[in-house]
């Protein structure tokens, strides 16, 4: 990985980095870039694509009616309320 790419991704990140961690990041992002070479090295004729390594597919619960919290209940904790209900900032 070049210094130029490694300043680009710390701008993309908005970070500051030193010469020194620039440096240090060109050689570990550059290592473990080798790696992925490995990778693509790996044989995989054979195997099957996962696109999950569980076979579990959209557990949901049941809906169950019950009784709602009390409007005061909820409110408790709110940092501001107005009129029952939660006050939040203004967004314009």
């Amino acid at each position: 990985m070049r210094k130029e790419e490694i300043e680009h991704l710390s701008w993309l990140a908005r970070i500051e980095l030193t010469e020194e961690e620039k440096e240090k990041f060109e050689k570990q992002l550059g290592s473990i870039l080798e790696f992925f070479s490995v990778l693509d090295d790996a044989d995989v004729e054979d195997v099957e694509p996962t696109h999950h390594v569980i076979g579990i597919t959209n557990v949901f619960r049941d809906d169950e009616v019950e009784e709602s919290l009390p409007q005061e209940a909820v409110l408790r904790n709110a940092p501001k309320r107005e009129d029952g209900y939660f006050k939040g900032p203004r967004i314009l």
